[in-house]
């Protein structure tokens, strides 16, 4: 019974110690990791998890390893935004698929990058005919940055000379039944106004709102549990 005990609290440590790590080396997400953040977060869940199942671990010993194993990291890091060849070394860099709208096969065979992948790729980002594509881009973090021939990319309202109003982000209100004094304050509001808000669109209390925001517009969107 002890010892199942020690090994929750071991696990509940190395996930602490896990989630510090990897809360100082990186903000982005799993989808955006590089080869080298990927291995270095790998290194560290590797000791975490031995640190929970092997007891013969000693707790300073664990606590010592990460702390060095973070610290390295952070500092190849460091150095890896001075130097661009460290970066291209550690992070890889990008190659050209598709150029001219022509697609480039010797690429393809060094990336080991398949036909269909690419068509995939291209799908994911709303392109189904490869010869509206000017540049295919495979990126560091495996993502498909895609420039389309002018020909075949959207209107915007500067191409048609249209003036557009400025839009900035919305301001949430009301989150999971529960009003966001702060942001009401910030947008000089009141809770007056916000209840008459909402008695206008039949709603007589506040918990039936799951999601509330105010766009720079002034428009108020309201999301309810029951819709």
């Amino acid at each position: 019974m002890l010892e199942s005990l020690i090994i929750v609290l071991r696990t509940v440590l190395a996930l602490i110690f896990l989630f510090i790590s990897t809360k100082i080396l990186t903000k982005r997400s799993l989808s955006k990791l590089t080869y080298f953040d990927y291995l270095a977060i790998v290194t560290l869940g590797t000791v975490a998890g031995n640190l929970a199942f092997n007891v013969k671990i000693k707790m300073i010993d664990f606590i010592i390893s990460m702390t060095v194993i973070t610290l390295i990291i952070y500092l190849i890091s460091c150095l890896s935004l001075k130097s661009r060849l460290l970066r291209k070394y550690l992070a890889g860099e990008s190659t050209t698929l598709i150029k001219n709208g022509k697609i480039l096969e010797n690429n393809m065979t060094k990336l080991k990058y398949s036909y269909d992948y690419l068509i995939q790729q291209l799908r994911q980002e709303e392109v189904f005919d490869i010869s509206h594509v000017e540049f295919a881009i495979f990126e560091p973090n495996g993502e498909l940055s895609i420039q389309l021939k002018s020909q075949n990319r959207p209107l915007t309202p500067q191409d048609l000379n249209i003036q557009t109003n400025y839009e900035g982000l919305a301001t949430e209100i009301i989150l999971e039944g529960k009003l966001i004094e702060k942001n009401l304050k910030l947008n000089n509001l009141t809770k007056e106004w916000i209840n008459d808000e909402l008695k206008k669109r039949g709603i007589e209390d506040i918990k039936e709102v799951a999601f509330a925001a105010l766009s720079t517009n002034g428009n108020l969107y309201i999301d309810l549990y029951q819709d």
